[in-house]
């Protein structure tokens, strides 16, 4: 069974690329977009770039973390693709979750935690 809050199609990837914004950070790229539905879509990748297959999945892993740890300070009714930079490699999980917060509060999408709750 397919999981709704998965970004899946090509053509949901490219509204976000072309119409959403993007913010920048030290590990990620986030980028945003409203998507007019009652509940937040995520997509997580890494590049070749990024390294080889272990290397990437981590990122992957380390970035589905910090956003499960950070997720109920996001606000609902978004497409959100983050994509992992050459340099979260040798990083630990606190930081990405430090730069996933930091894109967030850029972007002007990140609720305090007594908001969240």
């Amino acid at each position: 069974m397919l999981k709704k809050n998965v970004l899946r199609r090509k053509s949901d990837f490219s509204a976000i690329y072309n119409k959403g914004k993007s913010v920048g950070e030290r590990y990620i790229v986030l980028f945003y977009k409203k998507n007019n539905l009652g509940y937040s879509r995520k997509a997580f990748l890494s590049s070749k770039k990024v390294g080889k297959a272990v290397v990437r999945n981590r990122a992957r892993r380390l970035m589905r973390e910090s956003v499960r740890q950070l997720e109920d300070r996001f606000p609902e009714g978004y497409d959100y693709i983050f994509i992992a930079r050459n340099t979260i490699v040798n990083s630990k999980c606190a930081d990405v979750k430090k730069s996933i917060e930091a894109a967030f509060k850029k972007a002007g999408l990140l609720q305090s935690a007594e908001d969240a709750k």
